[in-house]
């Protein structure tokens, strides 16, 4: 039996290289200033799912949300071993949290098809909210297993799967179709240098540009490098319940805490030296 899995991935700015100059005036992310990157517990799903594929034959679908630009990280997966991809892209998605997030990708989910698992990412590193795996979940009246390390077993009617938890880890098995969230509990492999001449190729219809004709799309598809591009029509997403309209997640005030070169005080490599500097810290609350 060939199994189909999706696997929801998204592009996030490389929040490692933040520094003042990536900050706006209003304490927001610059995303311009900072480099785009594969979320890294996506490429963790992304590897299960290949893992998947290599042991039961399976196809795996990738998916993500946001502008014509995140079609990179598509690629990327593609390169890795995934079947298709599709780039859910919309203005109507702007501004988007977690709610509106989640409904608008259990839609793309309907649109692809029968599917038998959901993989996702445990959270993204642009906001560590770990909600819009469990929130597709929910929408799609799917079983959900998160801190998921690894499949154990999948067959036609459940899956098998070990779960981290506080100081160990446990077997759980659910029926199917499911939705996982994965963590880093893998080793993502590294783009195939044959896939890589190919799919590097791969572009979705927005990539051709305002002047593409259906023969230049059919053309894609004939070489398997069609990347699908799918709006909220396509998806049959309410409007009220996509984007900023749909998201009840208001953000009153935001702080932006940069450290300059006079943030810091040496501190003698001493015994006398790490004992002052702990009263120090207990005196302002920092500890304690």
């Amino acid at each position: 039996m060939s199994y189909t899995i999706i696997v929801f991935v998204k592009q996030v700015p490389d929040t490692q290289n933040i520094t003042g100059d990536a900050m706006k005036a209003d304490g927001t992310v610059n995303r311009q200033a900072l480099p785009a990157i594969f979320n890294p517990e996506d490429l963790n799903a992304l590897e299960l799912a290949l893992q998947l594929k290599d042991r039961y034959q399976a196809k795996v679908t990738v998916a993500t949300m946001g502008p014509p630009a995140a079609a990179e990280v598509l690629r990327d997966a593609l390169c890795r071993g995934a079947d298709n991809a599709v780039l859910l892209t919309d203005r109507a998605f702007a501004g988007a949290d977690t709610l509106a997030t989640s409904y608008a990708l259990s839609k793309c989910a309907g649109k692809i098809g029968k599917f038998d698992l959901i993989l996702c990412g445990r959270q993204a590193i642009d906001g560590d909210t770990a909600q819009v795996g469990p929130q597709i979940a929910e929408k799609l009246h799917l079983p959900q297993i998160s801190y998921v390390e690894e499949v154990l077993e999948l067959n036609e009617k459940t899956v098998k799967a070990r779960r981290a938890i506080e100081g160990g880890y446990e077997i759980l098995e659910t029926p199917t179709p499911a939705l996982f969230t994965v963590i880093d509990a893998n080793e993502p492999r590294p783009k195939n240098a044959i896939r890589i001449m190919k799919y590097k190729k791969a572009k979705s219809k927005l990539d051709l540009g305002a002047d593409a004709t259906a023969e230049d799309v059919e053309k894609l598809a004939a070489k398997d490098l069609l990347i699908q591009a799918w709006s909220a029509t396509d998806v049959d997403a309410a409007p009220e319940r996509i984007g900023f309209a749909g998201s009840p997640t208001k953000v009153k005030q935001i702080q932006s805490v940069v450290l300059t070169a006079g943030d810091y005080k040496a501190v003698e490599a001493t015994d006398a030296g790490v004992t002052n500097l702990i009263h120090e810290l207990i005196e302002d609350h920092t500890l304690g």
